[in-house]
């Protein structure tokens, strides 16, 4: 069974060029190191709850879009190798500006309960 991974992230919105620059060449390393399919997706729709939300989580600002990415990997073993060995790669060393502030993004490996 595939082995997800998720994340949140705020990211300013007048950076979002920055940002599909940097998740698209992310994208291709996660790929190269095994990864079947990379998702990211810009936030449109994304409604104040009563108690938490994705905004509040990540304490986005008005000035901040929610992007919301999952990794779909094979396994959790190829997961844990290829991610190992993509954080290694050059090509993920970080710049000297990063396009999002990393303290506040949410990330968490995931088992798949139901694919329908």
């Amino acid at each position: 069974m595939n082995y997800i991974d998720g994340f949140v992230v705020p990211v300013p919105t007048q950076r979002k060029e920055a940002y599909r620059a940097l998740c698209t060449q992310a994208a291709q390393v996660f790929k190269d190191y095994g990864a079947i399919r990379v998702v990211e997706c810009w936030g449109q729709d994304v409604p104040a709850g009563q108690v938490t939300d994705f905004r509040r989580a990540v304490q986005a600002t008005d000035e901040e879009t929610v992007v919301f990415s999952w990794i779909v990997w094979p396994s959790k073993a190829v997961r844990d190798d290829g991610n190992a060995r993509a954080m290694r790669d050059p090509r993920m060393q970080p710049g000297a500006e990063m396009p999002f502030d990393g303290r506040r993004m949410i990330i968490g490996g995931f088992e798949v309960l139901a694919d329908v």
